[in-house]
């Protein structure tokens, strides 16, 4: 079989060619991220829509520090953001039950519902970039960057 890599892929290294990668998903990062940030619902910010998306994603019920070194951000800056979130109807910050001095971040139905919004707010930029991500390049390409994804995520520099 061919190798179909131009010559300046074959004869870069394996860290050039990552480097190529992220430099890549970064830059989609702040592209996408510039445009989601224009539908999303008024009032509701990036930082505070990370929050409910991994809520809704990953399970809430997380400390604030948890959400802060899974979000990577500082405690203060998430303090903050779950303040706005509380004073909106997003979340609820209750007692732990195992730690008197922290607190639990729950959401709430209005949270999810936030979320949902935004995620529909963004149908048709979704809808448009379908010329660029066809279906079938989605679909062999997500399970890589999930991999890629976690395997990042375990392997976090402190």
């Amino acid at each position: 079989m061919p190798d179909r890599r131009s010559g300046a892929d074959r004869r870069a290294s394996d860290e050039d060619l990552l480097f190529r990668l992220f430099n890549e998903i970064g830059i989609i990062d702040q592209l996408a991220s510039a445009a989601f940030e224009r539908v999303l619902p008024k009032g509701l910010t990036p930082a505070q829509f990370a929050i409910l998306n991994h809520c809704v994603r990953a399970g809430d019920d997380k400390t604030p520090a948890q959400l802060a070194d899974i979000l990577q951000v500082t405690r203060a800056t998430l303090t903050s953001t779950l303040g706005r979130l509380e004073a909106k109807g997003f979340v609820r910050l209750v007692p732990d039950e195992n730690d008197g001095r922290s607190k639990r971040v729950l959401l709430t139905r209005a949270g999810r519902d936030a979320r949902r919004e935004s995620i529909r707010a963004a149908r048709p930029l979704l809808s448009r970039a379908r010329a660029a991500a066809p279906r079938r390049a989605v679909e062999e390409l997500l399970p890589r960057l999930e991999e890629l994804r976690t395997w990042l995520d375990r392997n976090r520099i402190p």
